[in-house]
This record gives structure tokens, C-alpha cells and sequence, in this order.
């Protein structure tokens, strides 16, 4: 099941926040699939579009978005101190990724490839 009410809702200090996380899973056409994993790691998990989701915790929510090719774009907010905990429920996958973390200027203070 991809779509999950099941798990917790962003926490009030981070639905105002700016996106500051971004990142490519590859190797994987399959929203659904990514959706599918955030699932049973304990997250929310809705659609957002024809193929996309939109998967949440606590400190975190991701877009989950197709695009050319054998990718998964996600974009998104994380809360900072947990950005590495983010990069762990993507290695549960099996799949390479990248991941980005921004500051409110936009500058890249943490990156994650795997």
C-alpha cells in the first residue's frame, strides 16, 4: 500500500519552513514504489499528483516525483539534525541516491551519496 494516514504529521515548526532537502533516487521509475517503502518505515504517505506522493513523519516531507528516465526526485523539508536519519530510511531501499541539504540562503551545507 502506498498511501498510508498511519504514522505522524509534520510537526507545526517545520510546516512553515522553507523546502531545504532535495535529492534523486536512481534506478527506480516507481513513485509508488519509494511511497511504498516511506509506508512501512512508519510514515504518512498521500498522493500529490498522477504519480507522485507526498510521504511525512514528524520531522519530515518529502515530494516523491518521477521524472525522465530512471529517476525519483524528492524535495522537501527535513528538520537538520535529523538529515542523516533521512539518508538511513533511503538506504533501506537498496538503491542509490543522492541527497541535499540547504540552508535558508540556499547554500549547500550537507550532502549524502550513496
Amino acid at each position: 500500500m502506498d498511501i498510508s494516514e498511519d504514522g505522524r504529521e509534520l510537526a507545526p515548526e517545520w510546516v512553515e519552513a522553507g523546502n531545504n532537502a532535495c535529492g534523486v533516487v536512481r534506478g527506480c521509475r516507481d513513485a509508488s514504489e519509494v511511497a511504498q517503502h516511506f509506508v512501512r518505515a512508519g510514515w504518512r504517505s498521500r498522493s500529490s499528483s498522477w504519480h507522485g506522493y507526498e510521504v511525512e513523519t514528524s520531522w519530515c516531507q518529502l515530494e516523491i516525483d518521477p521524472i525522465d528516465g530512471p529517476d525519483i526526485l524528492l524535495n522537501g523539508v527535513v528538520d537538520p539534525q535529523r538529515f542523516d536519519e533521512l539518508g538511513g530510511v533511503l538506504q533501506g531501499l537498496g538503491l542509490s541516491y543522492c541527497l541535499e541539504l540547504y540552508e535558508g540562503d540556499g547554500t549547500l551545507v550537507w550532502e549524502i551519496q550513496v
